[in-house]
């Protein structure tokens, strides 16, 4: 009985070797997507009220830990009896995140001077309704979950030649440590005023701890601006790594290109061409209605 006991321990010992080995290797495969997923999730998380930050990012991150639920079955699932499924779910999300990424351009460049000469009420009262709040965190999760699906394939593909066990545990923790990696970092971004504040008067305004928490004040805005930046180009260069992966055609195209620009290139294009279809058919309902 004891000796039984003792193997059961060494092969659970042994699994967990294993899954400790797989994770590190699916996680360093995961990373450049990972800091996509930071960008794009910090920029969507701000532009709230102070007092309404924390709680908007913790419906996204039960939106993300639920969106994780849904997809590790369902991509174990495919990998056994459709996998070619998941390259076609991969390409679909792609154009969402292309689109998403190109409609941000747009509304900069075309209409940010137009919205803001219609109306005299402050930019951050709008933001920061119920409305815009639940249509923000709606977008962030369904972005999130593209974004997860990319992770889960990832994580997946690093262990295909395992066994089902150390496939199911690894992507698991894979999925789980990259929704409170991501949201825990989010959360530390979106709060640094806080932080520096504190540090100001738990420091009388004197010395160099209050210099840092004025310069943590001043450089919150600067942070966002750059995170919206980021989180645009994220979503663009994702989708167009996507596309550069999965389309046979646009893999072997513009061989003389650096990768990120050929990538940031077909995301451009893939998100130029939704925007495009989107439009005609919402004019074509618009006059069916």
């Amino acid at each position: 009985m004891a000796s039984g006991i003792f193997a059961i321990l060494d092969d659970i010992a042994a699994l967990m070797d294993d899954v400790a080995v797989a994770s590190k290797i699916a996680t360093k495969k995961t990373a450049g997507i990972l800091g996509d997923d930071l960008a794009v999730n910090a920029e969507k998380a701000t532009g709230f009220l102070a007092s309404r930050e924390l709680p908007v990012l913790w419906a996204i991150t039960k939106g993300s830990l639920l969106n994780k639920l849904i997809i590790v079955p369902i991509a174990l699932l495919l990998n056994v009896f459709f996998p070619i499924a998941i390259k076609y779910i991969l390409i679909l999300g792609g154009f969402y995140l292309a689109f998403e990424g190109v409609e941000k351009i747009i509304e900069y460049l075309f209409h940010r001077k137009h919205a803001t000469g219609e109306a005299n009420v402050p930019e951050v009262l709008v933001e920061n309704t119920a409305v815009a709040e639940k249509a923000k965190i709606k977008s962030a999760i369904t972005t999130d979950f593209i974004l997860s699906v990319e992770i889960v394939i990832i994580a997946l593909g690093t262990v295909l030649g395992k066994s089902l066990s150390i496939q199911i545990i690894t992507v698991s923790v894979v999925a789980f440590l990259a929704t409170v990696g991501v949201y825990g970092i989010v959360a530390l971004i979106v709060r640094m005023d806080d932080a520096g504040y504190k540090l100001i008067k738990t420091s009388h305004e004197k010395g160099p701890i209050a210099s840092l928490g004025r310069l943590l004040v001043r450089a919150l805005p600067f942070v966002i601006k750059l995170l919206a930046v980021v989180g645009t180009f994220a979503l663009i260069l994702v989708s167009g790594g996507i596309f550069s992966h999965y389309i046979d055609f646009l893999h072997h195209a513009l061989p003389t290109f650096p990768g990120m620009l050929k990538e940031l290139l077909f995301g451009l294009g893939g998100g130029i061409i939704v925007v495009i279809l989107f439009t005609i058919g919402k004019k074509i309902f618009k006059k069916k209605k």
